[in-house]
């Protein structure tokens, strides 16, 4: 099973001062870079054979660059799309290194036959996976590679074809493609925002009976979803998110469908978790909050013993406030939960009295003992 990704690699300005002022983000900002990424000694290099698999094709791996650059000076196109920047995922556990390096040179010469490629294959995710850094400009013609969509299909299907010759599982209806960022979150270990809505909805199904609460659940979670019936799809996205999501990008199990399907299965009293989590209780000790008709707000329009009533119960926190509070985002309850750890950090250090490194690595190894001495 292999997936498959094609994106163009520019110059322009606003890369230019991005990667000035923040290098560490724009890895891709030119040819000479995005080469040098693919050749990354520590993500191509087999640590059981210690060998490098990087393969030039219609050049040579060592002078990628210069070959590359050659050509877009020979025909005058330096510039907008100098490069195009395309990788091959396989399944984890399903290839050697060997044979993913092979597949991958075979599907750059099916793919960019007059075009000079560089083939990377890497292991730095725990999944081998090929990259591919093609010059834009056609070495015997001049013209430029057109990245449409077909040329993006094109590239999915030959990628299929060589798994399916070398006995490798394929994905029979694919829908959609992986979002570039989504990839590069993987990759660095990161939490992705899909896996952050998976977990929210995985929580969410735990603790409702119905569609309709697991709906609302997610709104207080952070996420609205739009299911409208004259929408194609559905999607959802988090309250400070301009951009929604499809839902059926998250999985097949996670489409409005076997969503309801599954809170539908589940047993009645997981409802009252819900209830706890959309209202949790007030304890009052004493007083009983009292309830008033109309809003709040109208008391101008309340004279006499009735407004001085009305005031006095409102002071002395009787009459409730109106409840305007909008619910955090995912993003921001992460945010809290880190500030929160800080403070316990903060606390632990303040009672302990920790001044320096030392200190801390004293305490923390007095503390491992007490734990094995209460063990044994």
């Amino acid at each position: 099973m292999a997936t498959t990704k094609i994106w163009s690699v520019k110059d322009s300005l606003s890369r230019v001062v991005n990667y000035a002022s923040n290098p560490e983000k724009t890895i891709f900002s030119n040819l000479k870079q995005v080469l040098l990424y693919a050749e990354n000694n520590e993500k191509t290099v087999n640590e059981k054979e210690k060998i490098m698999y990087v393969t030039g094709v219609n050049c040579k791996a060592e002078t990628a660059y210069e070959e590359m650059k050659m050509t877009q000076e020979k025909f005058g196109k330096c510039t907008g799309n100098i490069a195009y920047h395309a990788y091959q995922s396989f399944k984890t556990g399903e290839v050697s290194p060997e044979l993913a390096h092979e597949i991958g040179v075979k599907l750059a010469r099916k793919m960019w036959a007059e075009h000079q490629v560089l083939v990377a294959t890497h292991f730095n995710t725990g999944t081998y996976h090929n990259h591919f850094v093609v010059c834009s400009v056609n070495m015997f013609t001049g013209k430029k590679f057109n990245c449409n969509k077909g040329a993006y299909y094109r590239f999915r299907v030959l990628s299929d074809e060589l798994c399916n010759e070398n006995n490798l599982t394929v994905i029979k209806n694919p829908k959609g493609r992986t979002p570039r960022n989504i990839y590069f979150a993987e990759k660095r270990g990161e939490p992705t925002k899909y896996n952050l809505m998976r977990k929210a909805i995985d929580e969410t199904l735990e603790m409702c009976v119905s569609y309709a609460q697991f709906k609302k659940a997610m709104y207080k979670k952070g996420y609205i979803i739009n299911d409208d019936q004259n929408r194609k799809y559905a999607t959802i996205r988090s309250i400070n998110d301009k951009k929604a999501t499809r839902m059926y990008q998250l999985g097949e199990k996670y489409t409005p469908k076997n969503i309801a399907d599954r809170v539908f299965n589940n047993p009645y009293y997981l409802q009252e978790q819900y209830y706890k989590f959309i209202k949790p209780r007030k304890i009052y000790k004493k007083n009983k909050v009292c309830m008033l008709n109309g809003k709040f707000k109208d008391i101008s329009k309340i004279t006499g013993l009735e407004a001085l009533f009305l005031l006095l119960y409102h002071l002395l926190g009787l009459i409730p406030k109106e409840n305007t509070r909008k619910p955090l985002s995912p993003e921001m309850k992460q945010e809290v939960r880190k500030m929160q750890r800080y403070y316990n950090e903060i606390r632990l250090i303040a009672k302990e009295k920790l001044q320096t490194t030392d200190d801390v690595k004293s305490y923390i190894s007095q503390n491992e003992k007490n734990i094995k001495l209460q063990m044994e």
